[in-house]
């Protein structure tokens, strides 16, 4: 233990330190609000939360995982402890747990996550409604009941009974959970280090003061008795320990793969190896036994607390293993201070976790790709029937949504511009083939046809019917284009040409018309035509979409005008993705600055405050002639050129250069190699100077107060075709490796 505590040096302990706390703030009182709410001694949460700290964080495979009482066992704990009692649910626990260590053995973790996303938020959906139902009796002085639906038909009866103490107290912990995260001014900033629910609940708790209302209760700290075999059915056990394992592991999982994914978008990514799921499965159910033996709740890797640790800058899993210490010292030293927390303020700090979990960017992603009704079903199980029927709901459904899609198969012929066009929309399966043969046979023979295949997927018999009727139609003396979803064409005349995607940079050799000259201006009408004929058809359907719903861009990258910088190859993105400035220099004038300069400004308003991007990026490059024309000016006023005007913008970015070598210092640095040279050097500068001229702007000033928006710094090397990201704490540009760019790439659900 100390050898591993040991192992990193002092900067990663003032890191991992502070993310501990964080973490221990932010745990503690929602593993009270977790016992509670299952119905679960209130010491069982913070068992569970220290057993998940240190067993989990020690043995598993995710690093910046955090695991204790979890949201998502919320329903099927209560279910047990109403149905078996405590002591049994314990001993369900520790099953569930060995289940895990099975599991992890045997390394199906990676199976776990073919899962589809839309059945897991569908799960994670419905059991957050059914805590938020269950939380309104809380409040309401009553114990909820097990089935969702009788709390819901209830409610009307007990609403004529309102406590209205307890309801006052709710209304300030949900209001303060709500207002704490948008706590506007340098005031706000600094009160927004201390987690909302520990605010929520502190404020709460001073504001009960003199009220007669029920209160947490700890029993006197003691061995808890060992945990006992549940009286019941066989089959019933077995389904609650397939339930507990099944909703605890993947919660874990997908938890361990969305920490890491925000791990790898910060700047001192790859310090940590990806995650090992099955290892990670492995921790999850040694902990899952310790704290069933020691009488704490089942326990799973949980985003809410994973999510905070990595923003807290956490390096290794010491903030894990540290946070649970806290959390048992906290559990044995404050007791006094624990009983005075109403519980109506845990029921309502529940409640509001309990509704988060029904997220709207999941449903607009699960609704973006077709998957909204698996989602209504596995969330309309759970709520109706329970966790493990509604993932089997969820899982028909999706099965059954496939099979429609494999067989939805529409084929249309028309005529346009004097040829006969194919479209195939949809899988084309032998299942299909009658259709198809019957659409292509309303060809006229002898005329040029195209046959467009938008479906991911054909079978060898479809694929010898179009063949065979494609070689017919040609003997007729027809012709015939055969292009796929891809945009590479299957079969094609010989007078098209197909390029590697990179070519059609290479000083446009194909997309040239034959017999013009390298410069010659039809260049660029060669290369719409390339478009037309190769891209448009692929982009049409996404491009008809975005004219529909308007853009919605989340980043603003602002870039340098030079021909050399490709943004949509650099980042990899397409239609709608980012809203793109670009002007000579990458430079941002700040506020203040004459008229004739508002045009970037209004851009960045625009992107800010209509569209509510949520990144802005300044990105520099080499051999920039902006830079080189810095170095290169004259410190005299000189001719007033609009290039000369305008370049007055970097002058700032100079000076910040040269004072840093007056004073003997680098100003900036690149973490993989020395900077060339001075036209480097001020092109790194010059980013780490925009990006100050942006936070001058009130509007960008306010989002990154209230945290709604990230200044991100890059420079792109055209030469080695290598980008570098700023880590702004140490003025260092570090270069983002392939791996890196995968991970972040998997992480954009």
């Amino acid at each position: 233990m100390l050898q591993l505590l040991n192992r990193t040096g002092r900067s990663a302990w003032r890191r991992d330190l502070p993310a501990s706390i964080v973490l221990f703030l932010i745990s503690l009182p929602l593993s009270l609000g977790l016992a509670l709410a299952t119905g679960a001694p209130p010491q069982a949460g913070l068992v569970a939360s220290a057993v998940g700290g240190i067993v989990a964080g020690l043995l598993g495979g995710a690093p910046l995982q955090v695991s204790g009482a979890a949201t998502g066992l919320v329903v099927v704990t209560t279910d047990l402890v109403q149905r078996y009692g405590w002591r049994a649910t314990c001993a369900i626990t520790v099953l569930a747990g060995l289940t895990q260590l099975a599991l992890g053995a045997l390394r199906v973790a990676r199976t776990a996550l073919a899962v589809s996303p839309a059945i897991v938020h569908g799960m994670l959906a419905g059991i957050g409604v059914v805590i938020a139902i269950g939380q309104v009796h809380v409040l309401l002085g009553e114990r909820p009941h097990t089935s969702a639906l009788v709390n819901v038909t209830s409610l009307p009866g007990e609403l004529r009974h309102l406590p209205p103490s307890a309801l006052l107290i709710a209304a300030v912990t949900v209001a303060v959970l709500l207002l704490w995260p948008r706590l506007p001014g340098r005031t706000g900033h600094t009160l927004r280090t201390v987690p909302a629910p520990l605010a929520a609940v502190a404020v709460a708790t001073v504001a009960s003061t003199g009220m007669a209302l029920p209160r947490v209760d700890l029993p006197s700290w003691h061995l808890h008795a060992l945990p006992d075999l549940p009286d019941g059915p066989v089959l019933g056990l077995i389904a609650a320990v397939l339930t507990v394992t099944l909703v605890a592991s993947m919660e874990s999982l997908l938890s361990a793969v969305a920490v890491d994914r925000l791990r790898a978008a910060r700047p001192d990514a790859g310090a940590l190896p990806a995650p090992g799921l099955d290892r990670e499965l492995m921790g999850q159910g040694a902990a899952n036994v310790v704290s069933g033996l020691l009488g704490g709740m089942a326990l799973a890797g949980g985003a809410i607390r994973g999510s905070a640790n990595v923003a807290a800058g956490a390096v290794s899993r010491r903030s894990t293993v540290l946070h649970g210490f806290w959390v048992l010292l906290g559990a044995l030293l404050l007791v006094g201070p624990l009983e005075l927390i109403p519980l109506a303020t845990l029921a309502a700090l529940v409640m509001v976790v309990g509704v988060k979990m029904v997220s709207f960017a999941h449903i607009k992603h699960v609704q973006r790709h077709q998957e909204f009704p698996v989602y209504v079903a596995t969330l309309s199980g759970v709520v109706l029937v329970g966790v493990l029927q509604g993932v089997a709901v969820g899982i028909a459904v999706a099965g059954i949504t496939a099979l429609h899609r494999l067989t939805r198969t529409r084929i249309t012929v028309t005529a346009e511009a004097g040829r006969q066009v194919v479209r195939v929309q949809g899988q084309l399966t032998f299942l299909a083939v009658p259709r198809l043969s019957r659409t292509l046979a309303l060809v006229p023979a002898g005329c040029d046809a195209v046959v467009e295949l938008g479906g991911s997927f054909m079978d060898h018999a479809a694929y010898d019917a179009l063949q065979s009727w494609a070689t017919t139609h040609r003997a007729h003396g027809g012709s015939v284009t055969l292009s796929g979803r891809s945009g590479h064409p299957i079969a094609e005349p010989a007078s098209t040409h197909a390029c590697r995607p990179w070519t059609p940079w290479r000083n446009h050799h194909c997309t040239r018309p034959a017999g013009t000259a390298p410069h010659s201006g039809d260049q660029l009408l060669g290369g719409v035509s390339a478009f037309q004929r190769n891209t448009a058809p692929l982009v049409r359907d996404e491009l008809a979409r975005l004219a529909r719903e308007g853009q919605r861009p989340t980043q603003l990258f602002l870039t340098c005008a030079d021909s050399r910088l490709v943004t949509s190859m650099i980042t990899s993105s397409g239609p709608g993705d980012l809203f793109t400035v670009r002007n000579v220099g990458n430079l941002m004038p700040p506020p203040g600055s004459d008229g004739s300069c508002d045009s970037v400004g209004a851009a960045v308003e625009y992107a800010v405050e209509m569209l509510e991007v949520g990144t802005i990026t300044v990105c520099g490059h080499s051999g920039c002639g902006a830079m080189q024309a810095l170095l290169g000016a004259p410190r005299g006023p000189g001719a007033q050129t609009p290039l000369a005007r305008w370049l007055r913008h970097g002058r700032p970015s100079l000076a910040r250069m040269e004072s840093a070598r007056r004073t003997g210092r680098d100003q900036v640095t690149l973490a993989d190699r020395p900077v060339a040279d001075d036209a480097e050097r001020l092109a790194l500068v010059n980013v780490m100077q925009q990006l100050d001229h942006l936070m001058a702007h009130p509007c960008v000033a306010r989002r990154v107060a209230d945290g709604s928006l990230a200044l991100r710094g890059m420079y792109f090397h055209v030469a080695e075709a290598q980008a570098y990201v700023l880590d702004r704490e140490s003025s260092t540009f570090r270069a983002v490796r392939p791996e890196v760019a995968e991970a972040v790439d998997a992480a954009h659900p």
